[in-house]
């Protein structure tokens, strides 16, 4: 009753749903889009503002009439009546019941609010109806009472998901199938849509959704590329047999993803010898003095007799007896994998018998878990050419064709300044740049008095300090942009000795580059090293790559070498703390950040004195009508994360 009365609400929005995917997805076909880049990164056309100007159709180059020189709809002279009103749209039909027992089963269900798994989104769930919605709400995984091939592949997947680092307890795998009596049309809705809800989760957990990176830092700012489930239950329902292997593409594929998840391997083998798996039919709970004919199996599982043994006053007992030695063995097992003692054959002590025992993870394991999952906050591909900085290591690496082309040392972030962490994509270089002193800093300077060598620049309300290009200048002679939300960059620098150090952590934020015209050889195509030194002193000049290179600003504390060496970095701004804590590898008190903290500048000595606000109303506004992305004309010599123009904060 509960499931019919919810259905008319959940489901009309779940037909909703799918009407407007098939919509979209019609439109979508029919429109040109701007192909996306190879390492991931979603690149979306702006908006035009109407206040830039007419729109302009692509087809004649004209200008589109506006809203008044628009023809007005025609009226037959001499009649009084209005135009005809234009006829509502439409939505779609409200859903109706299938009447098929086994649909309507899955129908009821999907109707009920009780959630499918705890960690599931209700943004999934949503996207789970609407895929069920489109097959009329026919299961998917199972079939006369079994699982399809598909379904198969995919569930041996989710129990090997610790080779990848994840958890297999999470993804739960409903049993079908039981011995004493045959499956309810209920109870197969409730596999079918478990199953579908483990598959999701599992794929969105494959790529980075564990774990929020704001709850880290604010300044990791990866952008997820986290599958919806109708989408990839799609995927795994048309794969057939290879379901397993689609399942399996959601993790990393980087050649540093695997030697990790190699490495792991290598210090569990050994660790479950002992306590085998054992995958038990569905059945009832057991208690104790029941009787089923699964026990047998739990005896051989716990190496106890086939029967109990006879006394002076009892004949020995029932192979299938669940009697107390039973009870006992399986309340041990229970309380070494975390569950409620009680020595009851529960569904979750079922499951949890048919996954391995894993021991709490060792520190090492626990170091390589936690670069695992960093793995997944990169894109899904780097592309053939791409730059990455790991911060940790204090080197940035250029790859040409996926093979690494060259390398260098950097200067990355304090600890109280880090460097963000996030992917980019590099558009341009400015050799011979200047540097505009940003807000953050102008009052120091002008307080200080050591304002010599710049010049004073207005532009608009803006008032800065800029220092011209040269030997002096603190970007050096060139500069790598990409830009971003945090204002950071590459960059030359004029103070050379730092690069000596061997803990290189002393800017504000931007990365400092070793080398930079050998640099600037290895991602500027149509440049050299030679032509580009015939520049310096010439004036500032941009140069535009011909195709946009991907920047990615990793941060990695445990790693295998080019050599199959394993070895760990610093953690240097203690993120590795908080990581083990998310990933349930750590205790909270375990897992202090040892990093210093980050000290939060002065918003109102950062704000350009031009712009400050002198009634909260003003400040609102005006901080409503900030950019949100820093101008590229600001950015410190060390950064750009303490810019504070009226914008949201990192800090």
């Amino acid at each position: 009753m509960r499931a019919a009365s919810g259905a008319g609400t959940g489901i009309a929005r779940t037909l909703s749903v799918a009407l407007a995917a098939l919509l979209a997805f019609g439109h979508a076909a029919a429109r040109a889009e701007e192909p996306a880049a190879e390492s991931g990164i979603v690149i979306r056309k702006a908006a035009v503002d109407p206040a830039d100007g007419p729109a302009i159709s692509p087809d004649t180059n004209d200008t589109a009439p506006s809203a008044a020189e628009a023809p007005a709809p025609s009226e037959t002279p001499g009649s009084s009546e209005a135009p005809a009103p234009a006829p509502a749209a439409e939505g779609p039909p409200a859903p109706v019941a299938p009447s098929e027992p086994l649909p309507a089963a899955v129908y009821a269900r999907l109707a009920d609010s009780a959630p499918l798994l705890q960690r599931l989104t209700g943004k999934d769930r949503e996207a789970i109806q609407s895929f069920y919605a489109l097959g009329n709400f026919k299961p998917i995984w199972i079939e006369k009472g079994a699982f399809t091939p598909a379904a198969d592949a995919a569930i041996a997947r989710l129990r090997a998901a610790g080779e990848d680092g994840l958890d297999p307890n999470a993804y739960p795998v409903p049993a079908v199938g039981k011995l004493s009596r045959p499956d309810t049309d209920a109870e197969i809705a409730e596999a079918d849509l478990k199953l579908s809800a483990s598959l999701a989760l599992y794929a969105r957990d494959a790529r980075g959704g564990r774990v929020n990176p704001a709850s880290i830092s604010k300044l990791i700012t990866p952008t997820l590329d986290l599958p919806s489930a109708d989408a990839v239950l799609t995927r795994l329902a048309a794969a057939g047999a290879q379901a397993g292997e689609v399942l399996q593409s959601y993790n990393p594929r980087q050649p540093g993803y695997l030697a990790l998840k190699e490495r792991l391997a290598g210090l569990r083998v050994g660790r479950t010898q002992g306590t085998p798996s054992v995958k038990l039919p569905d059945g009832p709970v057991l208690k104790l003095g029941m009787s089923d004919p699964r026990v047998p199996l739990l005896r051989s599982r716990f190496g106890l007799e086939a029967r109990a043994a006879g006394t002076l006053d009892a004949a020995p007992g029932e192979s299938d007896a669940y009697d107390r030695s039973v009870a006992d063995a399986v309340k041990d097992f229970q309380r070494s994998r975390g569950l409620p003692a009680s020595g009851t054959l529960t569904r979750a002590t079922v499951a949890a018998l048919a996954n391995p025992s894993l021991p709490k993870a060792s520190a090492s394991e626990a170091d390589i878990l936690v670069n695992m999952e960093r793995w997944r906050w990169l894109p899904s591909e780097l592309g053939p050419d791409y730059v990455l900085v790991n911060v940790p290591e204090f080197k940035l690496k250029v790859f040409r064709d996926g093979r690494l082309r060259d390398e260098t040392r950097v200067i990355v972030g304090k600890p109280t300044s880090p460097t963000p962490i996030f992917s980019g994509m590099m558009e341009y270089a400015v050799v011979n740049p200047s540097w505009y002193v940003p807000p953050s800093i102008l009052k120091q300077m002008l307080a200080s008095g050591k304002t010599a060598g710049f010049e004073v620049v207005r532009r608009g309300n803006v008032i800065s300090l800029r220092q011209p290009p040269g030997e002096r200048n603190a970007l050096g002679f060139i500069k790598f942009m990409f830009p971003n939300q945090h204002a950071v960059y590459l960059h030359d620098t004029p103070n050379r000795s730092l690069f000596s150090a061997s803990t290189r952590a002393f800017s504000h934020g931007c990365v400092r580059v070793d080398d930079p015209f050998r640099f600037a050889d290895a991602v500027l195509p149509n440049w050299t090293q030679e032509r580009l030194k015939k520049l310096i002193g010439k004036g500032e000049r941009t140069l535009r790559l011909p195709e946009k290179l991907p920047v990615h600003l990793a941060y990695f504390t445990a790693e295998v070498d080019s050599l199959g060496s394993y070895r760990t970095l610093p953690d240097l701004y203690g993120y590795d703390g908080p990581m083990k804590v998310a990933l349930g590898l750590a205790a909270r008190p375990d897992a202090v950040a040892k990093g210093p903290a980050a000290t939060k500048p002065k918003s109102t000595e950062a704000r350009p004195s031009a712009r400050q606000a002198t009634t909260r109303e003003a400040v609102r506004s005006e901080r409503r009508a900030a950019p949100r992305r820093a101008p590229d004309m600001f950015g410190e010599p060390d950064g750009g994360q303490v810019y504070a123009y009226p914008q949201r904060s990192f800090w």
